[in-house]
């Protein structure tokens, strides 16, 4: 099965080519603009709203290095506007606990408000939580925050979880294309399978973290550690590969599969 990200990626590449670019001057991948603005955006100032999956997330999962934007300079992706737009994604798999985002106002100030964080099975999978307050400003400047996906750890199997993001001008006017609804799948495993995945938000605050976070790990005003790209667990202990590291491979880095003898490849497959 393809990683989660080349998957989404090749998906839009594939069925929605009027509405995609791929420009090597931004090296991102822009989700939703007409190839008849293609010009204008060139040359437009980046000064407005935008949402993204910076680069070295999408490349961990996926060998791709690019951004992948929600919203690039005040516009909503047309594709995630689409109502079918959760058909398109592949279930989030176990290995993958949280997502990063930044974002950013540039010169214009947003309020936001993450109105629903919903599991829609919790025997299965906790209410998503994020690493941010539910609400405040957008920051002027590109800022990260992470969506962490707990898993209950009691029952394998997938569950529904929905996401609902308000944004609107300090005058109480919502950006158009908002508010944002998205309805998602997330795979979870049972503890006595593997848990890599149901540790990180699941675990709470800890006054003390800012003693534990390793790996270059930062402690945030809820008193949980923020991991770097590519680290997971309470206190980003725990290196990610996805796809995770085959026939008895163990994961030694972020994306670097330690082999045992006889096998070889990126994920010890062979």
């Amino acid at each position: 099965m393809p990683d989660l990200w080349q998957n989404i990626c090749l998906h839009i590449l594939l069925t929605c080519p009027i509405f995609v670019n791929v420009w090597s001057r931004h090296d991102h991948l822009y989700m939703g603009l007409d190839h008849r603005h293609h010009h204008h955006l060139h040359y437009e100032k980046d000064n407005d709203l935008s949402l993204w999956i910076n680069e070295m997330q999408v490349k961990m999962f996926s060998g791709f290095s690019m951004k992948i934007f929600a919203i690039d300079n005040g516009k909503v992706s047309p594709h995630i506007k689409d109502p079918n737009f959760s058909m398109y994604l592949p279930t989030i798999p176990s290995e993958v606990s949280y997502v990063n985002f930044t974002w950013k106002s540039g010169a214009k100030k947003y309020d936001y408000h993450f109105d629903r964080l919903q599991s829609l099975d919790e025997n299965i999978l906790k209410p998503p939580s994020i690493s941010i307050k539910t609400k405040g400003r957008v920051p002027r400047n590109p800022k990260e925050f992470s969506v962490f996906l707990p898993c209950s750890g009691n029952v394998s199997g997938v569950a529904m979880f929905s996401i609902g993001l308000l944004i609107q001008t300090r005058k109480g006017k919502p950006l158009p294309g908002t508010p944002l609804r998205l309805t998602l799948r997330k795979e979870c495993a049972h503890r006595g399978v593997y848990d890599r995945a149901s540790l990180t938000a699941s675990q709470g605050p800890d006054p003390e973290c800012d003693k534990k976070c390793a790996n270059n790990g930062w402690c945030n005003h809820e008193k949980i550690c923020q991991c770097p790209e590519g680290y997971m667990g309470q206190y980003c202990t725990q290196a990610l590969c996805y796809p995770q590291c085959q026939n008895g491979g163990n994961c030694t880095a972020p994306a670097i599969c330690s082999c045992p003898k006889g096998y070889q490849g990126r994920h010890c497959e062979g």
